[in-house]
């Protein structure tokens, strides 16, 4: 048996396609279809339903993924603690991140590049917190940011970075008065843009509208921070956004951001690693960074403050 042969069986079930597979791991359909007929072979049970296309694993196959992806991920945990101890830690961070916890994560990133230096990071803001656990438990990410206000599933651990916090974007000619804010019920009645209610954002915002007995009627809804600001800035609309983001596209020329009030709440985001033996390498050593790094008072000041 091959970690090849491994890597192309848990490439085809990640990808559901034998082309895309392949593709995935730099390799001809054929050499990857063979290499899999081998591991079933040598294992002596079918792993693939084949059909005229692709029709999904067997249940011994979907056994033996989870294996795979464990075995997998313990030689490259080992290949880069080899590599730490001979010249530093180095090779791929992936991180992945909700949409709207992505503009904090260079409060992370930053400093982790600057202490590891050989190390690539790698990206991903626009999951779903599902996504986030799947793709932990499954060692397709090292690390995940992500709302912790709600009991994680067994088998993981967070370090609390910050607490998000809301603020309306909204049409001003002139600078709000000092203390000036808006309230959910308030804003429920505006022309908004929100989030798509598909996503973990959204839900938090439901949430606070209902709690202060409203419940909002957006014209326009999207999977992106960055389109909301892009709408909020054209006038037409005002919107809700972490105040996070504030630090990443700063207040839109014409535009206001006000505090949200009654409720004036605030919910915990984190960075979430899977907890098993041995643990990642690369989550080990983000975890130390983040638990040296003040996020959330970087995040305190909104801009202009």
């Amino acid at each position: 048996m091959l970690f090849r042969q491994l890597e192309y069986l848990v490439a085809l079930s990640r990808e559901r396609h034998f082309a895309r597979a392949a593709q995935a791991c730099h390799v001809s359909q054929p050499a990857l279809s063979e290499a899999i007929r081998k591991l079933e072979d040598e294992l002596d049970v079918p792993l693939v339903r084949r059909g005229r296309t692709y029709e999904g694993l067997t249940p011994e196959g979907e056994r033996i993924v989870l294996r795979a992806q464990r075995i997998l991920a313990d030689r490259d945990a080992l290949r880069t603690e080899v590599g730490a101890l001979r010249s530093g830690l180095s090779g791929r961070l992936r991180v992945g991140a909700v949409p709207t916890a992505s503009g904090a994560v260079a409060q992370l990133t930053g400093p982790f590049c600057a202490e590891h230096p050989l190390v690539t990071v790698e990206l991903r803001a626009d999951l779903q917190s599902r996504d986030i656990l799947r793709q932990l438990r499954d060692f397709e990410l090292d690390a995940g940011i992500t709302y912790l206000h709600q009991d994680l599933p067994e088998g993981f651990q967070a370090v609390p970075l910050y607490q998000e916090r809301y603020v309306l974007l909204t049409e001003a000619a002139d600078r709000p008065a000092p203390g000036e804010a808006a309230t959910w019920a308030e804003v429920s009645r505006l022309p908004l843009c929100l989030l798509t209610e598909a996503m973990q954002g959204r839900r938090v915002l439901d949430e606070l509208f209902a709690e202060a007995g409203v419940r909002p009627s957006p014209r326009v809804e999207t999977d992106s921070v960055a389109a909301l600001f892009a709408h909020a800035r054209t006038g037409r609309w005002a919107s809700v956004v972490p105040h996070t983001w504030l630090h990443v596209f700063g207040v839109p020329h014409g535009m206001r951001a006000l505090p949200m009030t009654e409720p004036d709440r605030t919910v915990p985001v984190g960075l979430v690693v899977a907890a098993r033996e041995p643990e990642s390498v690369m989550a080990r050593a983000l975890v130390e960074v983040a638990r040296r790094t003040d996020v959330a008072g970087i995040l305190q000041r909104l801009p202009g403050d």
